[in-house]
């Protein structure tokens, strides 16, 4: 995508008229975002803003954020990574199968394109279905609310939970919401689907119907043979006793079968 499409591209996504954006620890965390997405629209390279400014964008909700979350498709994160370090800006590969770094001194932005447990993976409907909002002085593409919910379903560590993330968008953005997509996204764990939210009525009923049909039919079949957890999709930590002392299975890998 060339610069001078992006203008275009963007004026076809729907509009945020975000009134709220997370705050920074001080003037020079907000001049190096500022810097950088500056950088990041100047070049044609497909981004997304989420993390902490998206849920903002769509919720209102106002706290401090310690980074920048920049999602991209795979194949441009080292295109990214890459033009900044040509910029002279540490980076730092954190983990090859999804995450990067870039530094300014103590400030950084993430540059991200799976998830941790390999669930997903940013694709092209990711950047189809976005939104445009004004972000530090810039126009930019901020993930939409149905990917900003199913890039933070997986995200319940001890250390960190996102629950109240989807809640809140559920609960603000619940009408912008692709459920059938949703859907699709989380149609191998479609379990996960059935912990949000409290608010009952904010849930399509098609979607409830659906989701406890799987359950009830699910009830009706024998339990698998293999010995399996899915907790490790969550944390990694708080699971691993499950796989490496009580014979688990995780999403990959052999666990112990079942006596009969």
């Amino acid at each position: 995508m060339a610069n001078d499409e992006l203008p275009g591209v963007l004026a076809t996504l729907p509009v945020i008229d975000a009134k709220a954006e997370p705050t920074l620890k001080s003037a020079e965390a907000e001049a190096f975002y500022t810097h950088a997405i500056r950088e990041l629209t100047a070049t044609d390279i497909p981004f997304l803003v989420a993390g902490t400014y998206a849920v903002s964008a769509y919720t209102g909700v106002v706290r401090q954020t310690k980074d920048l979350d920049i999602f991209c498709k795979p194949g441009d994160c080292p295109r990214i990574l890459t033009h900044f370090k040509d910029l002279g800006y540490a980076v730092v590969i954190e983990d090859d199968r999804w995450l990067g770094k870039v530094f300014e001194g103590p400030y950084f932005f993430d540059v991200i394109f799976a998830s941790a447990n390999g669930t997903m993976q940013v694709e092209d409907q990711w950047l189809e279905h976005a939104r445009q909002v004004e972000l530090l002085g810039s126009r930019v593409r901020i993930i939409g609310p149905t990917e900003l919910i199913w890039s933070k379903c997986f995200i319940q560590d001890r250390g960190r939970h996102d629950g109240a993330d989807i809640a809140h968008t559920i609960l603000k953005a619940r009408e912008q919401i692709d459920w059938q997509r949703l859907l699709s996204y989380l149609d191998t764990h479609w379990e996960v689907l059935l912990i949000y939210p409290s608010e009952r009525d904010h849930i399509p009923d098609w979607l409830l119907d659906n989701l406890l049909d799987r359950l009830a039919r699910q009830r009706q079949l024998p339990s698998p043979r293999m010995k399996i957890c899915r907790g490790r999709l969550l944390s990694q930590v708080d699971y691993e006793i499950d796989v490496k002392e009580w014979g688990f299975a995780g999403v990959g890998g052999v666990g112990e079968f079942r006596d009969g």
